[in-house]
């Protein structure tokens, strides 16, 4: 084994099979992924955890289900553009942050959430971005951010968090879908068991789309694992990458 391979299992093993408190497990000792949802003191659903999308079905695109796109001509254009140079300008590729929901959608770099009383973390591997999702109200004034100023509160069994204040620098997806600094993002958060969160999110924003659109992620939870450090750093590939 060379020294990149063994580096790489090195790093691999340092969290495989870690088993978490508080996890039910099958009689051969496995995590039980559907069993109940967990509940917080105060009744309500217990969303943390560790989370990703395994396949990555969605990283590259999130209307992979077949959404029609109600794209502005500008914001199509763009994303063809995009598209036809296989995104090598996206933020990512130079150490810039993701966006949202990019950020989620990276099978190798999953996100730990934490839910409290007055904040809920969203803690993101990749490159050690995090989210903070407030349970009160906006300010009055928001400078634009990468991740945007975030409020939850909950309707039912569902978390829904409401995001404005983003900048325009982000991608939707690593395939390019754009949005503006009118971006106004609705996330709906659901454990349907305790291995999986249901995940949908409303994209309103009037510069880039000519109405609100809406997608359906499903996520798994990462049992028995934690996150591992993730730095951008020395960053040698961007003038490798394939594109216009």
């Amino acid at each position: 084994m060379n020294s990149t391979a063994t580096a790489i299992a090195i790093l691999f093993l340092q969290w495989v099979n870690v088993p978490l408190p508080n996890t039910p497990r099958t009689p051969d000792g496995n995590p039980n992924l559907t069993a109940p949802v967990p509940k917080t003191p105060d009744g309500k659903p217990d969303l943390t955890g560790i989370w990703r999308n395994p396949d990555g079905k969605y990283l590259n695109n999130i209307a992979a289900d077949g959404v029609q796109v109600p794209f502005q001509p500008w914001a199509e254009a763009l994303y063809r553009e995009r598209q036809e140079n296989f995104s090598k300008d996206r933020p990512s590729g130079r150490c810039l942050p993701h966006g949202v929901p990019d950020i989620m959608l990276v099978p190798a770099t999953p996100f730990k959430i934490i839910q409290t009383p007055v904040v809920t973390l969203m803690l993101l591997e990749n490159q050690g971005h995090f989210r903070q999702i407030f349970s009160r109200g906006f300010p009055k004034e928001t400078n634009p951010t990468w991740p945007g100023y975030s409020i939850g509160k909950w309707e039912g069994d569902t978390f829904v968090v409401d995001s404005v204040g983003f900048n325009d620098l982000t991608y939707l997806d690593d395939g390019g879908h754009p949005h503006s600094d009118a971006y106004h993002s609705i996330e709906r958060f659901r454990r349907s068991d305790f291995g999986h969160l249901d995940y949908e999110i409303t994209i309103d924003d009037p510069k880039a789309y000519t109405r609100s659109w809406k997608v359906s992620i499903p996520f798994a939870l990462f049992p028995d694992n934690e996150l591992m450090e993730s730095v951008c750093e020395n960053e040698r590939d961007f003038e490798h990458l394939v594109g216009k």
